[in-house]
């Protein structure tokens, strides 16, 4: 009976999916043919979980275009090993082309942090961010609570994309193929992204320089 019920709670976005799948067999067959055994997203998406802004939609993309991993607030860290494994092998195996990493205005994670409220387990996930709150203190207290949110989100992006840029494989595939790494926000109201100019600090270009010797 539990099974019934459950099935029948989403029978709506069942029907969604086969009136989907008939669309894109006739609009994309030949690429919808491919997909059992081939796969070569140019793209490796990091993002948010936040359901308002997937990936491929909002890049007016197909299916196939973007290589995916997100967690709550886009947080990327060095030692965490879901994240590291997804970028090995979208960098190593898959080969693709460009990383963004794609925070957003209105984050419930990044607006968590910017308080001291005990939130529940989710507060372990979101040290790295309160710490970043306090590395740019001065800046984001000088702000109006909106500005400041917004802001905070831009810092956190920037802030994932100097830990990406410090990443081996990142480095190996940016000196050997050209990848590219890029710093994206999404506006919840407008639905346009904007990329962030995010300039090499000097400890990315010892990384680098280890990288060589």
């Amino acid at each position: 009976m539990a099974s019934s019920t459950s099935q029948s709670a989403i029978a709506p976005f069942l029907d969604g999916n086969k009136k989907w799948a008939q669309s894109f067999a006739e609009s994309d067959g030949d690429l919808l043919s491919k997909f059992p055994t081939w796969q070569a997203p140019p793209i490796l998406w990091l993002g948010c979980s936040d359901s308002r802004q997937p990936e491929t939609t909002i890049l007016g993309a197909k299916p196939g275009t973007c290589f995916v991993h997100r967690n709550i607030a886009n947080v990327i860290t060095a030692t965490d090993l879901s994240a590291t494994a997804v970028i090995e092998y979208a960098v190593n195996a898959l080969q693709v082309k460009h990383i963004i990493l794609c925070g957003h205005t209105g984050c419930g994670g990044c607006k968590a942090s910017l308080g001291n409220a005990k939130v529940g387990k989710i507060d372990t996930w979101l040290m790295p961010l309160r710490q970043l709150r306090l590395k740019h203190a001065a800046e984001l207290q000088a702000l109006e609570w909106e500005q400041r949110w917004t802001r905070f989100s831009e810092l956190n992006v920037m802030n994932g994309v100097e830990v990406l840029r410090q990443n081996p494989d990142v480095i190996a595939a940016i000196k050997s193929r050209g990848l590219t790494v890029h710093g994206v926000i999404y506006d919840l109201g407008t639905g346009v992204l904007k990329e962030l100019d995010i300039p090499v600090k000097d400890d990315e270009n010892r990384a680098w320089a280890f990288e060589t010797a």
